[in-house]
């Protein structure tokens, strides 16, 4: 089709180059809604499914536990402000839970529950507006909250007892979220 396309414009034919493109390769943009993924939110999805990677069947570790990790250990998990790649520890990247669509909005997909699923940080990158289908990627089952919850339980219970930690904005949300969401601690 794009060799079709060229040459079409070698010969001066932008409006048949036009044309062969529409057909043979049409592109038709998705409506995109406009959306909000609060902690709250979020944190309900990784409990749903278990705090494990839904495309790898990895587990992932609660923001609020890397976050904490990241202040009181900053020389082993260095963690950049704005997430600078260069000077920001890879367990963010491979361990950090993030909501994906597993059909893409972009693509025509709901932005609803039914179609959300936990992921990392780095497979979400990887896949971006592209299909399980088209990475030939499959969808893991989702894990069992009560055998794996992140190491949440460890971060409320950490909190508690250390409490100074909570003066950082970001993680005395997540905190504030696990607690609101996961009752007393315990998932």
């Amino acid at each position: 089709m794009v060799e079709h396309a060229l040459a079409a414009l070698d010969v001066g034919n932008s409006l048949e180059a036009t044309n062969i493109a529409k057909r043979d390769y049409p592109w038709v943009p998705a409506k995109v809604p406009k959306r909000k993924m609060t902690r709250k939110r979020a944190l309900s999805v990784f409990m749903k499914d278990g705090f494990i990677d839904r495309y790898s069947g990895n587990r992932l570790i609660f923001p609020g536990t890397l976050l904490l990790l990241g202040k009181v250990l900053p020389d082993a998990f260095p963690a950049h402000e704005n997430w600078k790649v260069s000077e920001t520890h890879d367990v963010y990247r491979e361990l950090w839970p993030v909501v994906d669509h597993v059909d893409p909005v972009a693509r025509g997909g709901n932005d609803d529950e039914s179609n959300f699923v936990t992921t990392s940080e780095l497979k979400n990158g990887a896949k971006s507006s592209w299909t399980l289908e088209q990475l030939g990627w499959e969808l893991y089952p989702p894990g069992n909250i009560d055998e794996w919850d992140g190491l949440m339980t460890w971060f409320l219970t950490y909190a508690r007892v250390n409490p100074e930690i909570l003066e950082n904005r970001t993680i005395d949300g997540w905190y504030r979220t696990a607690k609101s969401t996961a009752g007393n601690g315990k998932s």
